[in-house]
């Protein structure tokens, strides 16, 4: 059996940048996205300068099929998964009402569903060999309600409870969860989101690379929280120690809030 990185949302962003740091550590890989073309783009691009072996999965995790063609995968080519990347996500900018019904069904199917039932499948799988290490990939706008933002960052609330108790429940077996919680990132992560007009994105975004980067060693040391940028981690604080109600609302309004 090959020993493989399992990252989705591998083809731009956080999910690729995360991929070509294990691909540098010469670890294998299987990599997930919707765009097979681009997938095929980076496997071509890691084997030829890694010498790694790469799969590719094109799959829409957003839907119920999605991580069955995962499973496909991995059974099929003999793979076993030391390292699961919960990257693929998305969100939707705008007021609750004012947005797609549709496009929120489908965030919770990817946010919540995929990456739980993911988790699930080979987290039990770690367990059963000793060892292995999980990456979910949340979001500052997970520590409090977002006005604007209100089903994603509910989605991310779920990502970072759920993380922490399942890093808890798997203490002292071998096996790690750890979750990544970035803030403005510079990626495509905004204009699927809608999100050119938000004052969020006015103020600095860090790199895809460097969220990478932090995210990775963090999940190599087996961390629990890891937040990028000094700017976020005085942010996550605060919303640590805020208790909740309408000053804590007004506070996230006016960052959520639009130009």
């Amino acid at each position: 059996m090959k020993e493989i990185a399992l990252i989705t949302g591998a083809s731009s962003g956080i999910g690729y940048e995360i991929a070509k740091l294990f691909a540098t550590d010469k670890t294998d890989l299987l990599i997930v996205a919707r765009d097979e073309k681009r997938l095929i783009e980076i496997k071509k691009e890691f084997e030829e300068k890694f010498k790694v072996d790469v799969f590719t999965v094109a799959a829409d995790l957003s839907s119920n099929e999605g991580p069955k063609n995962i499973y496909q995968a991995v059974n099929s080519n003999k793979l076993t998964v030391n390292y699961l990347v919960n990257n693929a996500g998305f969100g939707d900018y705008g007021p609750f009402t004012g947005r797609s019904m549709e496009k929120y069904k489908e965030m919770i199917q990817l946010n919540i569903v995929s990456l739980t039932e993911l988790s699930y499948h080979f987290g039990k799988e770690m367990l059963m060999s000793g060892k292995g290490r999980i990456l979910n990939v949340a979001s500052m706008a997970g520590l409090q309600p977002d006005p604007n933002f209100a089903v994603y960052g509910a989605t991310k609330a779920y990502v970072i409870s759920v993380s922490e108790a399942i890093h808890k429940e798997f203490e002292n077996t071998g096996v790690t969860v750890t979750v990544l919680s970035p803030g403005a990132t510079a990626s495509n992560f905004m204009e699927r989101a809608d999100m050119n007009n938000a004052k969020l994105y006015a103020s600095g975004v860090m790199t895809s690379l460097d969220v990478a980067r932090e995210g990775y060693n963090g999940m190599m040391k087996g961390k629990l929280h890891v937040i990028p940028g000094f700017k976020n981690k005085i942010l996550g604080f605060f919303s640590g120690i805020m208790p909740p109600g309408k000053l804590r609302l007004s506070v996230a309004a006016k960052i959520m809030a639009e130009k």
